[in-house]
């Protein structure tokens, strides 16, 4: 369980705190609304009313003792960049900041953020390549280049083994896991042979599962 400071309770904090409610953390909530902090009450642990860009309000609230803080300021962008700067300086441990716009980023690390989020970008990445693709059940990015993807099996290589398909070498993909019947196993051995009801969970870049998967 983690001590979380949650800036911001418009939309997308609001379902970062229920996210953090299911996983049992501890959620102080801060918002200058008063209808969105009194929405909030039986969802996070405490909430607040009051300005996040107010260094006397923020001292109050200890945020050096929190695990992570996360500000979430909808369709204030200034606010945000004052806010994460004075969470750095009052020795926030951890700060992560919600972007809105291309650009926002960079100013948002500048100013201390450790980690920033873009969830519009993020998602429509996701929702492009996941429905765009005949193939691609669904994927996680790990890094500008590098996913995990969970593909159907090409109708070519059903019937095929992971030795004789040879992907790694030929595609500079990896095969991690192999789901069957709703149901993830990460043993993969050379003489694993693929069949038309499983999904692959694979590792490697995307133009490299684009050429494989020649979509």
């Amino acid at each position: 369980m983690k001590s979380v400071l949650l800036i911001g309770l418009g939309r997308f904090g609001k379902n970062i705190a229920i996210e953090l409610n299911k996983l049992g953390h501890e959620v102080l909530g801060i918002d200058h609304d008063e209808d969105k902090v009194n929405d909030m009450m039986d969802i996070i642990t405490d909430a607040r009313i009051g300005d996040s860009t107010n260094e006397a309000f923020l001292r109050t609230l200890g945020v050096n003792n929190f695990d992570i803080c996360y500000v979430t300021i909808s369709n204030d962008f200034q606010s945000s960049l004052e806010t994460t700067y004075l969470l750095k300086e009052l020795g926030a441990a951890f700060v992560v900041a919600r972007a809105e716009r291309d650009g926002q980023e960079r100013f948002l690390l500048r100013n201390g953020a450790d980690k920033v989020v873009y969830p519009e970008k993020q998602i429509a990445k996701w929702a492009a390549i996941r429905y765009s693709s005949y193939h691609i059940i669904d994927y996680i990015e790990l890094d500008e280049n590098n996913s995990l993807y969970e593909v159907d099996v090409p109708e070519e290589w059903i019937g095929k083994s992971i030795i004789n398909l040879d992907i790694r070498r030929k595609y500079n993909l990896t095969v991690i896991g192999v789901k069957k019947n709703d149901v993830m196993n990460f043993t993969i051995l050379p003489e694993t042979v693929l069949t038309k009801d499983m999904n692959l969970l694979v590792l490697g870049e995307y133009k490299a599962l684009k050429k494989c998967f020649k979509f």
